[in-house]
């Protein structure tokens, strides 16, 4: 017997791709697929076919998942209202005894203490981590090197997946700013905390948290002028610059970098490299072709001049293939904007994406993307496609609201071109990558 529940639901369920239209079966599982990735963290392959079961009455008790996406989706509360029968068996009990036991395992406490307390309660730490009495070498490398690895965690993950733990160990280095210090550790001290400050304020940017990221850079900043460490004073305003660049004020942008090159004499060639590139950014983002265009060859032949072995730590990111991403996203906004340079960004984006290692997922991902989107508005949509599928790869491991977003300015750009297979193909899995990110 058809169950007429189920199709009328899905009718009343508006098309993502044709507004005012029914969703059709494929459509509805997509949306499932993406409901259940989202939802339950698990990949699914329902398809138009198996919804064709469920509405011809084949299948009337699919699988609990499903029948929650289903639920969510149409917008009724009851599987019944769906046409649905629901088995009842007894393994729920089951699981939840299993699942007691593991408790106690791993936690060694009694059931009654799992059953009872909210988990989140079990981790609460009854004594917080001391700050050490009198600093030395070791402490101020111990903070150099967490900055290291959540730095190389970023990198590789974005900043949306650690970002409450380098918080945390912010602030314990931070209090180490008032622990007596040798007179000749004091900058490295202050240098170093702010390594970690910059950090976990690219991580705040990375998520979005834009307020606790400004906050952050201007930590960074103040120990950056405490430690006397031009250095770490460019980063940080470059770093700034491009959160006001990202959003929406390249104005702020331009200022930010004219502030950090102010003593660019101070800084070394890779500094002076990268902070020409968020000023071309920025004048991209203003409309400014022959400016733009000066800028990226000023930054080319400081990068030319690179002597690596002299950079601090927080500049060994910018390698040929992050100059090439920089300066190629710059020459993006020529190129789609203006008609102008898109040879020139296409071939530094693509350079980008094959010189980034796999220390740098986020980096290559996001160069990746760009290349596709260019491609995808000024060249050939299948072979953006392409491009856009490789990009993919790395994007679906990432948890970065940067790389997400300009998914979905590509998925906007491919949209014109739905009607070829790839295209449309490449928006189904942008989707899927979004809903679980």
């Amino acid at each position: 017997m058809a169950n007429d529940q189920l199709r009328h639901a899905r009718e009343r369920v508006e098309s993502p791709h044709a507004p005012g239209q029914p969703a059709s079966r494929q459509e509805l599982a997509e949306l499932v697929n993406e409901w259940v990735w989202q939802h339950r963290g698990r990949r699914t392959d329902v398809d138009a076919n198996y919804i064709g079961k469920l509405e011809r009455g084949l299948i009337r008790s699919p699988q609990a998942d499903y029948r929650a996406a289903l639920r969510a989706i149409t917008g009724v509360r009851t599987d019944p209202e769906l046409g649905f029968r629901v088995r009842r068996h007894s393994s729920p009990a089951v699981e939840n005894v299993d699942r007691k036991a593991f408790l106690r395992a791993v936690v060694g406490v009694g059931a009654a203490a799992v059953s009872s307390a909210p988990l989140l309660d079990l981790l609460t730490s009854a004594e917080a981590t001391a700050t050490p009495n009198f600093i030395t070498q070791a402490d101020v490398d111990g903070v150099r090197t967490a900055a290291r690895v959540f730095g190389s965690w970023d990198n590789h993950y974005g900043g949306g997946l650690a970002r409450e733990a380098v918080i945390a160990q912010l602030r314990h280095s931070a209090e180490m700013l008032e622990v007596r210090c040798p007179e000749n550790l004091r900058p490295a001290l202050f240098a170093s905390v702010g390594f970690l400050g910059h950090v976990c304020a690219m991580m705040a940017f990375d998520a979005y948290a834009h307020d606790d990221a400004r906050r952050m850079f201007r930590f960074t900043q103040a120990c950056a002028d405490e430690a006397g460490d031009w250095n770490l004073r460019a980063k940080t305003f470059s770093s700034m610059a491009r959160q006001a660049i990202w959003c929406g004020d390249p104005d702020q942008g331009l200022t930010l970098t004219e502030l950090a090159l102010v003593r660019a004499d101070r800084l070394t060639a890779t500094e002076r490299a990268m902070l020409l590139s968020a000023r071309a950014r920025a004048l991209a983002k203003l409309g400014n072709v022959q400016d733009t265009l000066r800028t990226v060859g000023m930054a080319d032949e400081q990068f030319a001049q690179a002597e690596p072995a002299n950079d601090p730590d927080w500049m060994r990111y910018y390698d040929q293939a992050q100059h090439l991403g920089d300066t190629g996203h710059a020459l993006w906004d020529l190129a789609v904007g203006h008609g102008e340079a898109g040879q020139d960004a296409s071939a530094r984006l693509a350079s980008a994406v094959t010189g980034h290692t796999d220390t740098y997922v986020r980096s290559r991902a996001m160069s990746g993307i760009k290349l596709a989107s260019l491609t995808m508005t000024v060249g050939d949509p299948q072979e953006a496609a392409v491009i856009a599928e490789q990009a993919l790869k790395g994007a679906r491991s990432l948890r970065s609201r940067r790389a997400a977003d300009d998914l979905r300015d590509l998925a906007r750009r491919a949209t014109a071109y739905e009607g070829i297979h790839e295209v449309a193909s490449l928006r189904r899995d942008i989707r899927t990558v979004l809903a679980a990110s």
